[in-house]
Protein backbone atom coordinates (compact mmCIF):
# COMPACT_ATOMS: atom_id res chain seq x y z
CA UNK A 1 0.00 0.00 0.00
CA UNK A 2 1.15 3.19 -1.18
CA UNK A 3 0.60 6.98 0.83
CA UNK A 4 -0.55 5.43 3.89
CA UNK A 5 0.68 5.69 7.61
CA UNK A 6 1.06 2.01 9.25
CA UNK A 7 0.67 3.45 12.73
CA UNK A 8 -2.88 4.89 12.27
CA UNK A 9 -4.20 2.08 9.77
CA UNK A 10 -3.52 0.25 12.94
CA UNK A 11 -5.06 2.51 15.38
CA UNK A 12 -8.01 2.86 13.40
CA UNK A 13 -8.01 -1.34 12.76
CA UNK A 14 -8.10 -0.78 17.16
CA UNK A 15 -10.59 1.41 17.27
CA UNK A 16 -13.34 0.46 15.18
CA UNK A 17 -13.15 -3.35 16.48
CA UNK A 18 -13.54 -1.64 19.69
CA UNK A 19 -16.20 0.56 18.66
CA UNK A 20 -18.09 -0.84 16.49
CA UNK A 21 -20.84 1.24 16.29
CA UNK A 22 -23.51 -1.14 17.43
CA UNK A 23 -24.14 1.66 19.82
CA UNK A 24 -25.05 4.48 17.65
CA UNK A 25 -28.76 4.55 17.62
CA UNK A 26 -30.76 5.26 14.57
CA UNK A 27 -31.79 8.84 15.29
CA UNK A 28 -28.59 10.28 16.11
CA UNK A 29 -26.58 8.06 12.86
CA UNK A 30 -29.25 9.87 11.14
CA UNK A 31 -28.26 13.57 12.72
CA UNK A 32 -24.88 12.63 12.34
CA UNK A 33 -25.04 11.41 8.72
CA UNK A 34 -27.04 14.40 7.86
CA UNK A 35 -24.38 16.98 9.46
CA UNK A 36 -22.10 15.28 6.60
CA UNK A 37 -24.52 14.88 3.64
CA UNK A 38 -26.75 17.37 3.57
CA UNK A 39 -24.51 19.41 0.93
CA UNK A 40 -24.91 16.02 -1.32
CA UNK A 41 -26.12 16.39 -4.65
CA UNK A 42 -28.13 13.51 -4.95
CA UNK A 43 -30.17 14.43 -7.51
CA UNK A 44 -27.05 14.24 -9.84
CA UNK A 45 -26.78 10.72 -9.38
CA UNK A 46 -27.98 8.41 -12.23
CA UNK A 47 -29.99 5.54 -11.25
CA UNK A 48 -28.25 2.58 -9.85
CA UNK A 49 -25.07 4.83 -9.14
CA UNK A 50 -22.13 3.24 -8.50
CA UNK A 51 -19.55 4.81 -5.69
CA UNK A 52 -16.43 4.22 -3.21
CA UNK A 53 -16.63 4.92 0.66
CA UNK A 54 -13.22 5.49 0.54
CA UNK A 55 -11.82 4.72 4.45
CA UNK A 56 -15.08 3.05 5.26
CA UNK A 57 -13.82 2.77 8.67
CA UNK A 58 -16.75 0.34 10.67
CA UNK A 59 -19.32 1.24 7.88
CA UNK A 60 -21.55 3.66 9.73
CA UNK A 61 -22.22 6.29 6.89
CA UNK A 62 -22.55 3.33 4.08
CA UNK A 63 -25.52 2.05 5.91
CA UNK A 64 -27.18 4.70 5.17
CA UNK A 65 -25.69 5.46 1.77
CA UNK A 66 -26.26 1.89 0.04
CA UNK A 67 -29.89 1.75 0.29
CA UNK A 68 -30.26 5.12 -1.95
CA UNK A 69 -27.82 3.34 -4.55
CA UNK A 70 -26.89 0.66 -7.10
CA UNK A 71 -23.78 -0.54 -5.95
CA UNK A 72 -21.43 0.92 -3.15
CA UNK A 73 -17.50 -0.28 -2.68
CA UNK A 74 -16.33 0.42 0.71
CA UNK A 75 -12.89 0.51 0.95
CA UNK A 76 -9.88 1.05 3.88
CA UNK A 77 -6.99 -0.30 4.58
CA UNK A 78 -7.34 -1.88 7.92
CA UNK A 79 -8.66 -5.06 7.85
CA UNK A 80 -10.17 -5.18 11.16
CA UNK A 81 -12.02 -2.15 10.28
CA UNK A 82 -13.43 -4.10 7.13
CA UNK A 83 -14.15 -7.20 9.33
CA UNK A 84 -16.50 -4.60 11.42
CA UNK A 85 -17.81 -3.04 7.83
CA UNK A 86 -18.64 -6.85 6.62
CA UNK A 87 -21.03 -7.59 10.04
CA UNK A 88 -22.47 -4.10 10.15
CA UNK A 89 -23.69 -4.16 6.10
CA UNK A 90 -24.06 -7.92 6.29
CA UNK A 91 -27.69 -7.24 5.10
CA UNK A 92 -26.64 -5.22 1.96
CA UNK A 93 -26.59 -7.20 -1.32
CA UNK A 94 -25.41 -4.31 -3.03
CA UNK A 95 -21.91 -3.44 -0.99
CA UNK A 96 -18.39 -4.94 -1.90
CA UNK A 97 -15.36 -4.59 0.05
CA UNK A 98 -11.73 -3.81 -0.52
CA UNK A 99 -8.61 -3.84 1.56
CA UNK A 100 -6.48 -1.14 0.02
CA UNK A 101 -5.29 2.81 -0.14
CA UNK A 102 -6.93 4.90 -2.55
CA UNK A 103 -3.52 5.11 -4.26
CA UNK A 104 -3.31 1.79 -5.10
CA UNK A 105 -5.39 1.46 -7.88
CA UNK A 106 -7.83 -0.86 -6.31
CA UNK A 107 -10.87 1.07 -8.38
CA UNK A 108 -10.35 1.96 -11.90
CA UNK A 109 -9.80 5.61 -12.86
CA UNK A 110 -13.16 7.55 -14.58
CA UNK A 111 -15.51 4.10 -12.68
CA UNK A 112 -17.34 5.82 -10.23
CA UNK A 113 -21.04 7.75 -10.02
CA UNK A 114 -19.80 9.29 -6.89
CA UNK A 115 -17.20 9.30 -3.61
CA UNK A 116 -17.46 10.48 -0.08
CA UNK A 117 -14.07 10.23 2.13
CA UNK A 118 -15.19 11.28 5.18
CA UNK A 119 -12.61 11.56 8.38
CA UNK A 120 -9.90 10.02 6.63
CA UNK A 121 -7.61 11.92 4.67
CA UNK A 122 -6.30 14.00 7.22
CA UNK A 123 -4.78 11.26 8.66
CA UNK A 124 -2.93 10.17 5.23
CA UNK A 125 0.77 11.87 4.80
CA UNK A 126 0.43 13.38 1.79
CA UNK A 127 -3.42 14.44 1.62
CA UNK A 128 -3.40 16.33 -1.78
CA UNK A 129 -2.16 13.81 -3.10
CA UNK A 130 -4.67 10.98 -1.59
CA UNK A 131 -7.57 13.78 -2.61
CA UNK A 132 -6.05 13.63 -6.17
CA UNK A 133 -6.40 9.93 -6.32
CA UNK A 134 -10.10 10.25 -5.13
CA UNK A 135 -11.30 12.57 -7.92
CA UNK A 136 -9.32 10.41 -10.43
CA UNK A 137 -12.15 7.99 -9.78
CA UNK A 138 -14.71 9.57 -10.74
CA UNK A 139 -16.80 10.09 -14.34
CA UNK A 140 -17.05 14.13 -15.28
CA UNK A 141 -19.14 15.44 -13.43
CA UNK A 142 -19.60 13.06 -10.34
CA UNK A 143 -19.46 14.26 -7.44
CA UNK A 144 -17.05 14.34 -4.63
CA UNK A 145 -17.67 14.58 -0.97
CA UNK A 146 -14.85 15.20 1.97
CA UNK A 147 -14.81 15.98 5.29
CA UNK A 148 -10.92 17.40 6.62
CA UNK A 149 -10.06 18.77 10.19
CA UNK A 150 -10.30 22.52 10.13
CA UNK A 151 -7.86 24.63 11.46
CA UNK A 152 -9.84 26.93 13.60
CA UNK A 153 -9.79 29.35 10.98
CA UNK A 154 -13.47 30.15 12.08
CA UNK A 155 -13.04 30.26 15.80
CA UNK A 156 -11.29 32.96 18.51
CA UNK A 157 -7.14 32.38 18.90
CA UNK A 158 -7.75 30.94 22.09
CA UNK A 159 -9.24 27.90 20.63
CA UNK A 160 -6.34 27.63 18.43
CA UNK A 161 -4.18 27.75 21.67
CA UNK A 162 -6.38 25.24 23.82
CA UNK A 163 -6.13 22.55 20.91
CA UNK A 164 -2.22 23.29 20.72
CA UNK A 165 -2.20 22.11 24.32
CA UNK A 166 -4.43 19.39 23.97
CA UNK A 167 -2.50 18.14 20.83
CA UNK A 168 0.43 17.43 23.05
CA UNK A 169 -1.51 14.70 24.85
CA UNK A 170 -2.52 13.32 21.60
CA UNK A 171 0.82 12.55 20.82
CA UNK A 172 1.89 10.71 23.97
CA UNK A 173 -1.46 8.90 24.13
CA UNK A 174 -1.44 7.76 20.92
CA UNK A 175 1.73 6.11 20.95
CA UNK A 176 0.94 3.81 23.75
CA UNK A 177 -0.40 0.33 23.22
CA UNK A 178 -4.42 -0.28 23.04
CA UNK A 179 -5.35 -1.37 26.29
CA UNK A 180 -4.30 2.15 28.09
CA UNK A 181 -5.12 4.78 25.23
CA UNK A 182 -8.65 3.40 25.08
CA UNK A 183 -8.77 3.43 28.61
CA UNK A 184 -7.21 7.06 29.10
CA UNK A 185 -9.44 8.08 26.16
CA UNK A 186 -12.53 6.65 27.89
CA UNK A 187 -11.42 8.88 30.86
CA UNK A 188 -10.90 11.90 28.94
CA UNK A 189 -14.64 11.27 27.53
CA UNK A 190 -15.93 11.04 30.78
CA UNK A 191 -14.22 13.96 32.54
CA UNK A 192 -14.23 16.24 29.56
CA UNK A 193 -16.39 15.60 26.41
CA UNK A 194 -19.22 14.69 28.61
CA UNK A 195 -19.07 17.83 31.47
CA UNK A 196 -18.79 20.23 28.55
CA UNK A 197 -21.03 19.04 26.22
CA UNK A 198 -23.86 18.94 28.62
CA UNK A 199 -23.03 22.35 30.02
CA UNK A 200 -23.24 23.54 26.33
CA UNK A 201 -26.80 21.99 25.64
CA UNK A 202 -27.83 23.51 28.73
CA UNK A 203 -26.17 26.98 27.06
CA UNK A 204 -28.18 26.33 24.10
CA UNK A 205 -31.55 25.77 25.94
CA UNK A 206 -31.39 28.82 27.79
CA UNK A 207 -30.96 30.44 24.44
CA UNK A 208 -27.21 31.23 25.20
CA UNK A 209 -25.46 31.38 21.77
CA UNK A 210 -22.53 28.72 22.55
CA UNK A 211 -21.31 27.39 19.19
CA UNK A 212 -17.51 28.99 20.14
CA UNK A 213 -18.07 26.97 23.57
CA UNK A 214 -15.85 23.77 23.92
CA UNK A 215 -17.24 20.50 22.74
CA UNK A 216 -20.42 22.30 22.17
CA UNK A 217 -20.89 20.08 18.85
CA UNK A 218 -20.61 16.85 20.99
CA UNK A 219 -24.07 19.04 23.30
CA UNK A 220 -27.08 16.31 21.73
CA UNK A 221 -24.61 13.07 20.93
CA UNK A 222 -24.57 10.11 23.63
CA UNK A 223 -21.73 8.92 25.53
CA UNK A 224 -21.11 6.59 23.23
CA UNK A 225 -20.09 8.76 20.50
CA UNK A 226 -18.09 10.79 22.87
CA UNK A 227 -15.91 8.08 23.49
CA UNK A 228 -15.64 7.19 20.23
CA UNK A 229 -14.56 10.87 19.19
CA UNK A 230 -12.19 11.03 22.36
CA UNK A 231 -10.52 7.79 20.73
CA UNK A 232 -10.24 8.69 17.46
CA UNK A 233 -9.41 12.53 18.46
CA UNK A 234 -6.50 11.18 20.92
CA UNK A 235 -5.54 8.26 19.94
CA UNK A 236 -4.49 8.57 15.89
CA UNK A 237 -0.73 8.93 15.48
CA UNK A 238 -1.08 11.05 12.03
CA UNK A 239 -3.54 14.18 12.32
CA UNK A 240 -3.32 17.25 9.56
CA UNK A 241 -5.21 20.30 9.94
CA UNK A 242 -6.18 22.82 6.68
CA UNK A 243 -8.05 25.87 6.61
CA UNK A 244 -11.12 26.41 4.06
CA UNK A 245 -8.69 28.04 1.62
CA UNK A 246 -6.65 25.61 1.96
CA UNK A 247 -9.37 22.66 1.35
CA UNK A 248 -10.72 24.56 -1.33
CA UNK A 249 -6.89 25.01 -3.33
CA UNK A 250 -6.37 21.24 -2.68
CA UNK A 251 -10.66 20.48 -4.29
CA UNK A 252 -9.47 22.86 -7.72
CA UNK A 253 -6.19 21.41 -7.86
CA UNK A 254 -7.15 17.59 -7.60
CA UNK A 255 -9.69 18.09 -10.31
CA UNK A 256 -12.98 19.35 -8.94
CA UNK A 257 -15.26 22.26 -9.69
CA UNK A 258 -18.51 23.86 -8.79
CA UNK A 259 -17.26 23.57 -4.76
CA UNK A 260 -19.82 23.75 -1.81
CA UNK A 261 -18.82 23.94 1.58
CA UNK A 262 -21.01 22.92 4.52
CA UNK A 263 -21.84 26.10 6.81
CA UNK A 264 -22.40 24.06 10.02
CA UNK A 265 -20.22 21.36 12.44
CA UNK A 266 -17.94 19.55 11.60
CA UNK A 267 -15.82 21.67 9.98
CA UNK A 268 -14.38 21.83 7.08
CA UNK A 269 -17.36 19.59 4.85
CA UNK A 270 -17.02 20.37 1.43
CA UNK A 271 -18.31 19.01 -1.95
CA UNK A 272 -17.48 19.27 -5.77
CA UNK A 273 -17.65 17.81 -8.45
CA UNK A 274 -15.13 16.16 -11.20
CA UNK A 275 -14.62 18.62 -14.04
CA UNK A 276 -14.89 17.53 -17.78
CA UNK A 277 -12.21 15.45 -18.93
Amino acid sequence: MTNIDPRTVASFGDEWAHFDQTGLQGPELQALFDSYFHIFPWHRLPPDAAGADIGCGSGRWAQLVAPRVGHLTCMDAAPAALDVARRNLSGQGNVRFLQAGVSDGAIPDGSLDFAYSLGVLHHIPDTAAAMASCVRLLRPGAPFLVYLYYRFDNKPRWYAALWWLSNLLRRVISALPERPKTALTNVIAALVYLPLARLARLGARMGLAVDNWLLSAYRDCSFYTMRTDSRDRFGTPLEQRFTRAEIAGMMDRSGLENLVFSDRTPFWCAVGTRKPA
